[in-house]
């Protein structure tokens, strides 16, 4: 189930143009990782878990819990990744800290496979939205018995997703945790060409894969309810990924030259600096030494912001 280093280091380098602009797309086919597993079952016990929940309407979503310990951990994905992601080591090697089997260690931590993401979840029509995956990942949460209150983590196009479940479910979340987030201010930095750009890099390359829309996530972001006063980190990648190297490689669209990279990047960073706004209370750190994959190139800044929320939700205080 594991991605090989070549494998993941590939899938980094295709999604790079989209993780600059903060929306991770599949440029380079990925196939859905693993083969289905078995339905969740009653017998499971409240240490671990991992296997497909019924969510009802003929559709099963792919669930995998660990540890113990209040509140518990959410880790959201960026669009394609599965739950794989937050599992996998770094590119330094496999002794690097993961963040699911760290954060495990110090309190309940869970993570799914969107449909789209892997063959483990059943399949939807593409594009979704970020409100759909709300709908669903509630459905998930009541249909395999997690309670509780959460910390949410979402990545890249999960950033807009745990922003809209704490927008709908206010008392239910305790803090989150956004690393790199795709914000509803990155359409305004963007020229028409860019706009064109973006659509371009998040056009599937299997049917069934996942995708979005981007003017639809900023309708969305812009319609929704603010988030509530809880603690809040926002991890912003202080690395591009496009390297003189990738841009010269030929995996990217034509026109792609380093011009048009530094004014995506700029574009990123100026939405990622109005991303505090959304929230009552909210640390940024920009200092991250990664590229968007934070949870990848620097997994101990991730493991060690989930900490500070955690423990900053459990004494009832808010980061400022």
């Amino acid at each position: 189930m594991r991605m090989r280093e070549d494998a993941r280091r590939s899938k980094r380098w295709a999604l790079a143009v989209a993780a600059v602009v903060g929306a991770t797309a599949v440029l380079t086919a990925c196939s859905p990782a693993g083969t289905p597993a078995p339905s969740a079952t009653a017998s499971e016990t409240p240490a671990g878990r991992a296997g497909a929940v019924d969510i009802g309407d003929g559709r099963e979503i792919y669930l995998e819990c660990h540890g113990s310990g209040s509140p518990t951990v959410i880790l959201v994905s960026g669009v394609g990744d599965s739950a794989e992601i937050w599992s996998t080591p770094g590119a330094e090697g496999s002794d690097t800290p993961t963040v699911y089997g760290e954060v495990a260690e110090f309190t309940r931590v869970c993570a799914y496979d969107r449909p789209g993401t892997s063959d483990r979840s059943t399949a939807v029509a593409q594009p979704t939205s970020p409100q759909t995956s709300v709908d669903d990942l509630e459905k998930l949460l009541a249909a395999s018995g997690e309670t509780g209150p959460f910390v949410l983590v979402g990545h890249s196009y999960g950033g807009p997703i745990i922003r809209l479940f704490a927008s709908d479910h206010p008392d239910q979340v305790a803090g989150l945790v956004v690393i790199d987030g795709l914000s509803e201010d990155l359409d305004a930095e963007l020229t028409p060409e860019q706009r064109v750009l973006i659509e371009q890099l998040n056009a599937p390359t299997q049917p069934d894969a996942e995708s979005f829309d981007l003017s639809t996530v900023v309708a969305q972001l812009r319609d929704s309810d603010p988030v509530p006063d809880v603690p809040v980190i926002i991890l912003t990648a202080d690395t591009s990924q496009l390297t003189p190297e990738l841009i010269a490689s030929g995996q990217l669209p034509a026109g792609l030259d380093q011009s048009v990279a530094d004014a995506l990047w700029a574009a990123q960073l100026a939405a990622q600096g109005k991303l505090t706004s959304k929230f009552v209370h909210a640390k940024h750190v920009t200092d991250t030494h990664s590229d968007h994959y934070i949870h990848l190139g620097n997994p101990q800044l991730v493991i060690d912001s989930i900490r500070e929320v955690v423990d900053a939700a459990k004494s009832g205080g808010a980061d400022g």
